[in-house]
């Protein structure tokens, strides 16, 4: 369990959120090593975990919906609980996007599955799956973008 550990950290934080994340990580492993007796034997584990992160984290969003925290200040984000990618205007994107396509992509590019594990984790088709983190793709490649310069074409072009 400990080399997926990164993997289950990351779609926590994807789903969440630097705050609920390692609550939800958390949840995860304990929620895994009560169950691990009864995994078939050949199973993949990183799905398998990925699938337990995933209902971790709708149930902490259900939490959150019914019950709202309001806090004096906002806390400041450290450093090492970060994701590894550094680009906060990526994550926000990817926060942006619907549901099922945040979650598609997230299973799919974050945690490596194939669409299949996708599909099962998120209780849909293979096609649904596929269909969800191509949308959830083509929205990131439109709202992320990045910055185009304009190109003057009356300047010289340098090899």
């Amino acid at each position: 369990m400990t080399e997926h550990a990164r993997v289950v950290l990351r779609v926590c934080r994807a789903l969440l959120g630097p705050h609920d994340a390692e609550d939800a990580a958390a949840d995860t492993f304990l929620a895994a090593l009560e169950a691990y007796p009864r995994l078939r034997p050949g199973s993949d584990v990183r799905a398998w975990l990925v699938t337990i992160a995933h209902r971790k984290a709708v149930d902490i969003l259900r939490r959150r919906a019914r019950h709202a925290v309001p806090v004096a200040e906002v806390p400041e984000r450290t450093a090492g609980g970060e994701p590894d990618v550094a680009d906060e205007r990526l994550w926000s994107a990817v926060a942006a996007l619907p549901d099922k396509q945040r979650h598609a992509v997230v299973y799919h590019y974050v945690a490596d599955l194939a669409h299949a594990d996708v599909a099962s984790v998120m209780g849909i088709s293979d096609a649904a799956a596929r269909r969800n983190a191509s949308d959830g793709i083509r929205a990131l490649r439109r709202g992320y973008a990045a910055p185009t310069v304009p190109i003057d074409p009356n300047q010289e072009m340098t090899p």
